[in-house]
């Protein structure tokens, strides 16, 4: 079976697509940021000639939209010049290219879910580095799969399920704006995805997030309800009309290509946040 390189393999979807690639018995080499550098295409160049891998998944990412915002140089740094290192390594060893993107790409104006093929108009630093980086892996790695994601979580690193969970505590009634729309999704599904794209061969765009969609404040009284705490002490509030960086507020993304292509449809949004807690022990 391919021989996948795993770029970002550290972080909470890279931790999550070795466990999958263990369960499928697929050959992995997972690679942190101290291992590949993705901002240096010496780096880049030299990893993939001594792993020679089929596939490289590179999940290495500034995904911290907040501080993207104050430093926009190193969040371009690797969000588009280090996805522009890999694609073109990937294109010099003749092999599989898959870029993992964002919904954040979108303005959040449609009203609707957004397909693979609507217009890009991000409306912050991050959206616009992670654009810049689909544009340089399309025009570089002809055999590429760029994938589209959306309010990621899971078990290894910080999120807003954690960041939800660890104010319950408090029993004292927490603010969540009502006002964005998206779909939360766990990591754990979105691996089974990636490696369904990856392993085959469609080239493009994708969007992949679990099915379904809510607002922040739906998935916060959902996540207090599940783990016994008063889903009540969730109060709706609307996005400051200050609030920086921006972010797009219906952020819905389309999943029908994928759904042509995987062998068992993304779960529902409600469905996984319970099997998610149920994991961790946090299911009441």
């Amino acid at each position: 079976m391919a021989q996948i390189l795993i770029l970002g393999a550290a972080g909470m979807l890279g931790r999550d697509l070795q466990r999958e690639t263990e369960r499928r018995g697929i050959e992995t080499s997972p690679m942190d940021v101290a291992e590949c550098d993705v901002t240096k295409p010496a780096d880049c160049e030299r990893t993939l000639e001594a792993i020679r891998p089929e596939i490289v998944i590179n999940c290495a990412a500034w995904t911290n939209v907040a501080s993207a915002e104050h430093h926009p140089e190193e969040t371009f740094a690797i969000n588009a010049e280090g996805a522009g290192n890999v694609a073109r390594a990937c294109a010099h060893a003749l092999c599989r290219c898959i870029y993992l993107s964002t919904d954040f790409v979108f303005d959040g104006t449609k009203n609707a879910p957004y397909l693979e093929t609507d217009a890009p108009n991000p409306v912050n630093t991050y959206g616009k580095s992670k654009l810049e980086g689909e544009r340089r892996v399309s025009f570089s790695a002809p055999n590429h799969a760029i994938i589209r994601t959306a309010w990621l979580y899971g078990q290894h690193g910080p999120n807003f399920v954690r960041s939800i969970l660890a104010l319950r505590h408090g029993q004292r009634p927490v603010e969540v704006v009502n006002d964005q729309m998206g779909s939360p999704t766990w990591t754990r599904h979105l691996a089974r995805a990636i490696l369904d794209i990856a392993l085959s061969k469609e080239t493009g765009i994708f969007h992949a997030t679990n099915s379904g969609s809510c607002t922040r404040d739906e998935q916060a009284r959902l996540i207090f309800e599940l783990a016994g705490t008063d889903p009540d002490l969730i109060h709706p509030a609307p996005t400051s009309p200050d609030a920086v960086p921006q972010r797009p507020a219906d952020s819905r993304l389309s999943c029908d290509r994928l759904s042509g292509l995987m062998a068992e449809p993304m779960p529902d949004w409600a469905t996984a946040l319970e099997e998610f807690l149920t994991e961790i022990g946090q299911r009441k």
